[in-house]
């Protein structure tokens, strides 16, 4: 799994560990292809090795950093590492995802800012990070999808990344489910446990003014989105 950062990748690891197929490690994020410290393009591959040492041969090998989506060298990263990779990517809407995303930094620690100001600031804040993406303060830069997904598209192409809607997996998670067990050509597992990870209970809401600066950022991307996918995202505009 490669993202989209708080789109349910941690309910979604959760069931996937429960398939026999399937081995994935304890540790969710392993933040191996967007680690820059390795000595790209020749990394260390025992860093991202030992993580399985506890798994079967016979079964397919996972992890989740949803980072890996967003970051800009990630998916040419994965290509060169195993271009047969099967990619899953769980987007949220971009507005709601947003907000949940400062509401975990604000909760860490990590941003004292309230959400209003650091939308307004995110542009001069995440230019500190140059010449790489900003990990904490992204809220919006990480919202269009569309070119986050082409980029993935054009190293694996669309049949190897499945994309799949976060409200999928939280209202009918079996029917995700089985689009993933097809996806990764395995035997389908009935019957899984419905589960809720990260509900995102805020201490307050979004103001009105946030959601309406939010929808006026992302309404083209939301319809670029629509085109991409075939999918009707017109209920992210309105919620």
């Amino acid at each position: 799994m490669c993202g989209a950062q708080k789109s349910g990748t941690t309910a979604l690891a959760a069931y996937l560990r429960q398939h026999p197929e399937i081995h994935l490690p304890a540790a969710k994020e392993l933040h191996f292809f967007d680690d820059e410290t390795q000595a790209w393009p020749e990394p260390d591959l025992n860093a991202l090795h030992h993580h399985f040492k506890d798994a079967n041969a016979e079964q397919l090998w996972g992890e989740a950093t949803p980072i890996s989506l967003y970051w800009d060298p990630a998916a040419e990263r994965i290509w060169r590492y195993n271009p047969a990779m099967r990619l899953i990517v769980i987007l949220r809407n971009p507005i709601e995802r947003a907000y949940s995303h400062w509401a975990m930094e604000h909760h860490r620690g990590d941003d004292p800012l309230p959400f209003a100001l650091a939308l307004e600031q995110e542009e001069a804040r995440c230019r500190e990070a140059l010449p790489f993406q900003h990990r904490v303060f992204s809220y919006i830069d990480r919202g269009f999808y569309s070119a986050q997904l082409r980029r993935l598209w054009r190293f694996f192409g669309r049949e190897q990344v499945l994309v799949l809607r976060q409200e999928q997996l939280r209202l009918s998670p079996q029917t995700c489910l089985d689009e993933i067990w097809q996806h990764l050509s395995i035997p389908p597992r009935q019957a899984i446990t419905p589960l809720e990870r990260h509900n995102g209970d805020y201490d307050h809401a979004m103001s009105p003014a946030c959601r309406e600066r939010l929808r006026q950022i992302f309404w083209q991307e939301i319809g670029q989105l629509e085109n991409l996918l075939g999918w009707d995202c017109s209920d992210w505009l309105r919620s």
